[in-house]
């Protein structure tokens, strides 16, 4: 008798029966990538061990990149702060740094995140409010004010400007000494998501394109160890996608950036060592560790087949995780940390490399010291005192995680041919083909919800009456009146004629193929400011205006 033979009995004469007297909770029980879950998973019928698996630090990669894994060194705790001036956040960074914190993530406000400075009229009433208001080197230089560069490492969430905003990095990291091959980062620098989900673009895709093979281009020669781009599925979960959709959309875009290389004229093994990716860590859990594992099996498959990549280090999809923001709720706060527990006990269960984890207020306002301590107590719990990593890929070998991650990878496959089939990723965002199966998944969610189907602790069950008693921050309206005064202070003390003059150079250089960066840097030197490089490159460039789906 097989195995098979063995299962139907075993739901005939037991577990059929006990079904009928006593129905289950659900008539479907289904991942958010809707694929059905069978209440017993039986182990794989022919498999190719080591095609498929592997040995951990090995291709395919499926059990992780690294060989010992968080045996060897931990994943990286990385929150993401940033809020009001650069002094307020660099006191939050020192903070962090003295918890325990292993690297710096920095949240940037809205008018930074576009590309304008904090006096432009298009940045009134948003001053610090998201993020921190960087406007020139000087306030970079106050951001990382005693923080030795060569000393963390430094993620930046900055993408149609991320260039200009690394330039600022590398000017400070000039004139604190540090050499720029011993900087270590990444800058975020995914344009394409903007267009998909997030919408904080500002030109066009052609040239938005040739800035980021600049960037590679001028880090392979330069910084060598910083992470010249994180291609990011966070926002796409965050607008409502599916698993397998953040892990599709996500790979289609990394497609598209390293053909854009190519193209260029980099060879694939000089610049895919830098690449770097950012997912979300949601709420189903045996999915999410799935997710992770088929996204890196299949990025490994796709650089050494499709783009014919010979280094080994090439293949590894290295990968930031953030809990999921969307998940949180203002209702009953204090349950957020059991949420972000769970996603972020997913996350190095699934193989991340660095971590951030949402604090329990960031449905309410910006989160307090309070609330990012724990947080960030919360990633070392689980570090020093669950034991998850003190084995490499502990859930290797569960049916049911191998039998997800197998499906989420051939769902995320069938995406991608989905997507070549209509030009790549850029034609699929032109066409609304990504933007309209987001939202597809995103109204089933909602109307689940609504429906009762899904619950969500304390929002459509187990409500009750309160008040909320945390302690909140607030952005002190000061805030951007003191930003307005540095910026005038800036201007009169700079030599305004060397400004006009790379201002000039900036204009006419943009209308050529010549590698920006350098420029950039010079300018962020002189005190030339992020609005006034982004208004030359918009008046040579324009900006982009999304279409209209119907």
């Amino acid at each position: 008798m097989s195995l098979m033979d063995d299962l139907k009995r075993w739901e005939r004469e037991t577990y059929d029966p006990l079904v009928e007297r006593f129905p289950e909770r659900k008539e479907n029980f289904k991942t958010s990538s809707e694929i059905p879950l069978p209440p017993v998973m039986l182990p794989p019928e022919n498999q190719d061990y080591l095609a498929s698996l592997g040995f951990p630090g090995e291709y395919p990669f499926t059990r992780g990149v690294q060989p010992t894994m968080y045996r060897g060194r931990l994943w990286t705790m990385r929150q993401y702060a940033g809020y009001a001036t650069a002094e307020e956040s660099n006191a939050r960074y020192r903070y962090l740094l003295d918890q325990g914190q292993t690297g710096l993530s920095v949240a940037f406000d809205l008018p930074t995140q576009i590309g304008y400075d904090a006096d432009d009229p298009m940045a009134l009433g948003e001053v610090g409010k998201v993020g921190v208001s960087i406007s020139s080197m000087a306030d970079m230089e106050t951001l990382f004010a005693g923080i030795p560069l060569d000393k963390v490492s430094t993620s930046m969430t900055i993408n149609a400007p991320a260039a200009i905003l690394l330039a600022f990095y590398i000017g400070v990291a000039k004139k604190q000494g540090v050499p720029l091959n011993k900087l270590r980062g990444t800058i975020q620098n995914d344009i394409l998501k903007e267009y998909v989900a997030r919408g904080t673009y500002i030109f066009p895709p052609e040239p938005s394109m040739r800035l980021i093979t600049d960037i590679f281009t001028y880090c392979k020669d330069n910084i060598p160890r910083w992470n010249t781009i994180s291609i990011s599925g966070y926002h796409i979960r965050e607008a409502g996608s599916t698993a397998a959709q953040e892990v599709a959309f996500t790979l289609a875009n990394g497609i598209a950036y390293i053909q854009a290389a190519v193209d260029s004229g980099l060879a694939v093994d000089d610049f895919a060592n830098q690449l770097s990716f950012f997912f979300n860590a949601h709420n189903n859990f045996l999915e999410e560790i799935a997710k992770f594992r088929a996204a890196r099996r299949l990025y490994a498959r796709i650089m050494k087949e499709r783009f014919g990549a010979k280094d080994e280090s090439s293949c590894r999809l290295r990968f930031h995780t953030q809990t999921a923001g969307s998940t949180l709720t203002a209702q009953q706060p204090e349950n957020n940390i059991v949420r972000v527990t769970l996603q972020a006990l997913a996350a190095v269960l699934g193989g991340t490399q660095s971590l951030h984890t949402n604090s329990m207020d960031e449905a309410l306002w910006l989160p307090t010291e309070k609330s990012v301590m724990v947080a960030l107590r919360t990633q070392q719990i689980i570090a020093h005192e669950s034991g998850v990593a003190d084995t490499v890929d502990p859930m290797a070998g569960s049916y049911m995680v191998e039998s997800l991650t197998d499906q989420i990878e051939e769902m995320a496959a069938d995406y991608i041919e989905k997507i070549d089939a209509m030009g790549g990723a850029l034609s699929a965002i032109n066409n609304g083909f990504m933007q309209r199966e987001i939202q597809e998944a995103a109204y089933k969610v909602q109307r689940a919800i609504e429906n009762g189907e899904e619950i969500v602790v304390g929002v459509n069950d187990f409500q009750v009456e309160e008040q909320i008693e945390l302690e909140s921050l607030k952005v002190d309206p000061q805030v951007e009146e003191n930003q307005h005064q540095k910026l005038a202070d800036l201007r009169q003390k700079r030599d305004n004629e060397k400004v006009n003059q790379l201002l000039s150079q900036l204009d006419s250089t943009a209308r050529t193929d010549t590698l920006l960066m350098p420029l950039f840097i010079e300018c962020a030197e002189n005190d030339v400011t992020l609005g006034e490089i982004c208004n030359v490159l918009r008046d040579v460039w324009g900006q982009y205006r999304p279409p209209t789906f119907i």
